[in-house]
């Protein structure tokens, strides 16, 4: 996998208001903010790679509370791709598919992760379903 780290620069939690006992809905998203690129430094020599700007955010709904939070991916791609890639994303916002797969689904399961401990301390639903054992009758 050519991520190679994942950094946090902001992580906000706050209750806005009163739990309703019923018809709570969870959203969660994630958004490339933006693409430029990093030079990672690699003994002597600069290594070209991308860095992702991102924001992850759960909205518990009606505004009862939220969990955002912002930071970048770099991502190590092939030296030649690179600037293909920043122009496409300065065209028209977007990036090769099978790189916003990578990144996305990382984001994902990094941030599901600090939301579910997030929401822990602050008493709130689990952002993502939990699994449950149900009894099967004989």
């Amino acid at each position: 996998m050519p991520i190679i780290t994942t950094s946090f620069n902001k992580i906000l939690v706050q209750r806005l208001g009163e739990a309703p006992s019923k018809n709570m809905k969870i959203n969660n998203n994630v958004q490339i903010r933006d693409i430029a690129k990093a030079d990672l430094n690699v003994g002597n020599m600069k290594q070209p790679a991308l860095r992702f700007e991102f924001e992850y955010k759960t909205e518990y709904l009606p505004k009862v509370a939220e969990i955002v939070m912002s930071g970048n991916m770099i991502y190590l791609t092939a030296a030649d791709k690179i600037e293909s890639i920043l122009n496409d994303w300065k065209k028209d916002k977007k990036a090769p598919k099978d790189i916003t797969t990578d990144v996305i689904n990382n984001l994902l399961t990094r941030c599901n992760i600090e939301a579910l401990l997030l929401s822990r301390e602050m008493g709130l639903p689990s952002p993502i379903p939990m699994p449950k054992v149900t009894a099967v009758k004989q």
